[in-house]
């Protein structure tokens, strides 16, 4: 561990802890006294940080209002506003989805260089904004993009995003009949890549965009576009990560199933609390 103030690694642990048990350390050098939480996203939160992981895990992943969050804590004796909920999202989320999409950076094999590529709708501010959307052969995540505008520019940010976020280029790339597609693929990705459009042969992930359609429409759209674009990226990568399935039609048993949640959620807790 290094100093919050000074950044030296002459730290050592005190043998007190702080009034919610956090562990207590002081610097050699600076004399700094900090705790776990100090210089973090959660330093000085009032509530504990596993309490504050989990809501964020909850908010991300099912579809549950700020208010059902609150009201949900407030059966287990812990009171927070919805505007608490919101603040941890905006804090926490960034982080989450950024640490999920550098592990599967580089990932996905042969299958993975074989993309399909789509944008779906959704309401920020009460105007319609293009939510793009890529997965690759086995229905695995490869990138997600929130655009004001269904142009040219937006397809080829979205495949400069898709080709940083995934480290590979693809060999194969599945749109519909969309006119940008075509200058974008050769522009972005290069010339050699195979561009396929096709309606039926996106019929995956077409499925595939009723999970974030389904997750936002008790949400009733969004009032901002940062925030938008924060909650969507956040959830694709959540819901990438706790995805049981590496190919699709792939059987897994009920109770593998319930061990790979278990596992995979303790991840995401660990990466929240450690914000």
């Amino acid at each position: 561990m290094q100093c919050a103030g000074c950044g030296s690694a002459a730290v050592t642990e005190r043998p007190e802890r702080t009034a919610r048990g956090y562990r207590r350390f002081r610097c050699r050098d600076c004399g700094r006294q900090s705790n776990e939480r100090s210089a973090g996203l959660l330093n000085r939160a009032q509530y504990p940080s596993d309490v504050i992981a989990l809501v964020v895990l909850w908010r991300l992943r099912y579809r549950l209002t700020l208010r059902d969050l609150s009201e949900m804590f407030l059966q287990r004796g812990i009171a927070f506003s919805h505007e608490a909920v919101r603040d941890w999202e905006a804090k926490l989320a960034p982080a989450l989805a950024g640490e999920l999409r550098r592990r599967r950076h580089g990932r996905g094999g042969a299958h993975g260089r074989h993309w399909h590529v789509d944008e779906t709708y959704l309401k920020v501010r009460g105007r319609w904004a293009y939510l793009y959307r890529a997965i690759d052969r086995d229905g695995r995540l490869v990138d997600t993009m929130l655009s004001e505008r269904r142009d040219m520019a937006a397809a080829q940010a979205f495949f400069r995003s898709a080709k940083a976020a995934k480290g590979v280029t693809p060999e194969r790339v599945t749109t519909d009949g969309h006119g940008s597609y075509p200058r974008a693929i050769r522009t972005v990705l290069g010339r050699r890549v195979v561009h396929r459009t096709s309606a039926y042969r996106n019929n995956g992930l077409e499925q595939d965009h009723r999970g974030v359609k389904g997750r936002i429409r008790c949400m009733r759209g969004f009032k901002s576009f940062a925030s938008a674009e924060r909650f969507c990226r956040s959830h694709d990568e959540l819901h990438d990560f706790l995805r049981p399935r590496t190919r699709h039609n792939q059987l897994v048993s009920a109770r593998r199933r319930r061990l790979l949640h278990l596992r995979r959620a303790a991840d995401v807790l660990a990466i929240l609390e450690a914000a």
